[in-house]
């Protein structure tokens, strides 16, 4: 039996998806957030006596007669793949918008169960529905159910199935157009008249309620940016200085710093094992593995502290607070909600971008999207603000800070290239304020724990063992007293005067970035392979070995620099998916490698003036790159001025 899950954006289909199946798919307050159907087996104990089950989650959807390239995947699945049975969500707290679909729904010929989702939304309100004549005038079950909470899923499934068994017919609702009415408005006549007869309002629209008073401060034009920067500076403080950090620095120092290599090496040395591979064991694939799990903690906290402002309704309102900023650079709010998938990871983010009709908007957003920090990027952020920030909680938040202007300059510098009509109008429901769910938290804090974890056992731990090879062994196969003759060093220094302009010296430093685009939590795990064959130091301590690789200022450029580049190779065969033009996705890598390049030079030279009162090593070569970049830019700007006026 194939059950399709069908309802308005937001109206809470994956959410009901996660529970039936048993899946982590991601769940947000707006719409967009489903891209393309999703497909998962029945949980057992919802598939009782019913034998084998698919649930199909689509992308939200107003009308059957399609408007977006979302709308068109859940109209071709209904009518083409012909599901048994629809679950047809309706959204409590917009019942009459979501019953327009409804009727639309029933119109098919597919039988349909409608499940009347945050019913306790209704019941808050104080609004009565007679579901019974309801029930009788549509001709198909209504089940009220809570997805989040879990209420009412084993009546709705045990309905659905019974449905599905029986494999009857429903009449369509007689919907008559009078002369002159078009059908859409017919039913939407309809519909409103309907609801005069089953529903009972006791919600006086026109007060205004707790939501409408918290929005008018923290959606405020002038103080809604400040107070999300503090937002967001209380979770990163809270997890990398307080309790994420707390368990970081013990799996870090105690458990890969001293228990499992001292385990390890009293093991392999009471079993004979070679040196050189019990050293690539442990140092190589067990270290940079080490390295990098050793964040797990921190990311699983600050993940947690994401989700339940998610779940909250108040990053719906930063996408409306930041509609007002991208409409100044050609965009519109429906470009931050990417960039908000963006900040879990790039790949989602960019995938995001479907959603965005306009292609100048959804080729800017889909370039953009990757500036913001992703959960990779954050053991990198975590590492430098340990060892060279201990004591400051600004760095995580100067670094969404320093994204959000990249965003905004780079948005700038692209419409001028690129873009010639004002971006689309922005339209977005938001959800009433709620208590966050703990359960839901939890979830997701662990669904991204898994994630990274299977990450670092499979990509990190292949590129780490190889890493530590290059580094060990020189083109002759053979083992190296001293790493500049490594083969890893002999690769970092042909790319290695690059980064003379950012006040860089070393092929170490060249060969971190590297490996940083197979996935950047390389950054990482390449740095401590390194330095454990010259130090048995923590890689994370503060003052520690990576002090004679930086300062302050320059570990703070090396950092944007990694962080602004191009994302790992998986976001950008995303990139390559969702431009479906070669051309296009080589203007973006070549713009995001040219502003990590120019942004990591501004503040290793400028911060070095100002804060050491000295020009940076490099000095001369940043000026001629800066100057080369700002003719580039004009040549290009002139140019795109003659097409514009052509």
């Amino acid at each position: 039996m194939k059950i399709a899950l069908a309802g308005n954006p937001n109206s809470g289909k994956t959410t009901l998806f996660n529970v039936l199946t048993g899946k982590t798919e991601y769940v947000g307050n707006w719409a967009g957030v489903t891209v393309d159907k999703k497909e998962a087996p029945l949980k057992g104990k919802y598939a009782k006596g019913a034998g084998k089950v698919t649930i199909l989650d689509l992308p939200g959807a107003y009308s059957i007669s399609p408007y977006t390239g979302e709308e068109a995947i859940t109209r071709d699945v209904i009518l083409g793949e012909a599901p048994d049975v629809i679950i047809n969500i309706v959204d409590g707290a917009n019942f009459e918008r979501s019953l327009f679909f409804t009727t639309q729904l029933l119109e098919v010929g597919i039988p349909v169960v409608i499940a009347v989702n945050k019913s306790d939304i209704l019941t808050k309100r104080g609004n009565e529905i007679d579901f019974k004549a309801l029930q009788e005038t549509f001709g198909c079950p209504i089940v009220a159910i809570t997805a989040n909470m879990e209420t009412g899923i084993k009546a709705l499934m045990h309905k659905v199935i019974e449905v599905g068994k029986a494999k009857g017919t429903q009449l369509a609702p007689a919907i008559q157009v009078t002369d002159g009415e078009e059908k859409d408005k017919a039913r939407q006549r309809y519909i409103s008249e309907l609801l005069l007869k089953v529903m009972v309002k006791r919600h006086d629209t026109s007060k205004i309620t707790l939501s409408d008073k918290v929005d008018r401060i923290v959606a405020h034009k002038i103080w809604g940016l400040p107070i999300f920067f503090f937002v967001m500076w209380a979770v990163y403080a809270f997890s990398i200085e307080g309790l994420g950090g707390y368990l970081s620095g013990f799996v870090n120092d105690v458990l890969f710093g001293e228990i499992v290599p001292n385990a390890l090496n009293g093991f392999f040395e009471g079993i004979g094992v070679d040196p050189l591979l019990q050293a690539l064991i442990v140092d190589g694939a067990i270290g940079g593995v080490g390295a990098v799990i050793g964040f797990l903690p921190l990311i699983m906290v600050l993940f947690f502290c994401l989700a339940l402002l998610e779940d909250s309704g108040y990053m719906s309102r930063v996408a409306v607070l930041m509609d007002r900023y991208f409409k100044k650079i050609g965009l519109s709010g429906k470009s931050i909600i990417p960039m908000i998938v963006g900040s879990g990871c790039a790949i989602p983010g960019v995938m995001a971008t479907r959603t965005i009709e306009d292609d100048n908007e959804k080729r800017i957003t889909t370039i953009l999207t990757p500036f913001v920090p992703c959960g990779a990027k954050l053991p990198v952020i975590t590492l430098f603000s340990m060892v060279f920030f201990p004591e400051s909680s600004w760095v995580g938040p100067s670094i969404y800070s320093l994204a959000f202007i990249i965003i905004i300059i780079g948005g700038l510098i692209l419409k001028r290239l690129f873009v010639f009509e004002p971006a689309n109008s922005f339209i977005l429901e938001l959800p009433e304020y709620k208590v966050p769910s703990i359960k839901h938290a939890v979830i997701q804090m662990f669904d991204k724990a898994k994630g990274f974890i299977i990450k670092a056992s499979t990509i990190i731990l292949v590129m780490n063992t190889l890493v530590w090879f290059m580094q060990a062994y020189g083109f002759n196969f053979q083992p190296v007293d001293n790493q500049s003759a490594s083969i890893l060093a002999s690769l970092g220094t042909i790319l290695a005067p690059l980064l003379i302009p950012v006040g860089l010296v070393g092929w170490q430093l060249a060969a971190t970035t590297v490996t940083g685009f197979i996935a950047k939590e390389n950054v990482v795990a390449t740095l401590a392979i390194l330095l454990a064959a010259v130090s048995e130091e923590s890689l994370h301590a503060p003052g520690g070995e990576l002090t004679t690789m930086f300062n302050p200022v320059t570990a703070y450029a090396f950092l944007a620099l990694n962080l602004f580049i191009p994302p790992c190779f998986a976001a950008i065969g995303a990139m390559r998916s969702e431009m479906g033009d070669k051309k296009w996705l080589w203007r973006g890598l070549g713009f995001q490698l040219s502003v990590g390049y120019i942004v990591a030079i501004l503040i290793s030279q400028i911060g070095t003036l100002v804060v050491y009162g000295k020009t940076g090593v490099g000095f001369i070569p940043a000026i001629l790159v800066l100057t080369a970049y700002a003719v580039l830019l004009t040549v290009l700007f002139k140019r795109a001025d003659r097409k514009r006026n052509a």
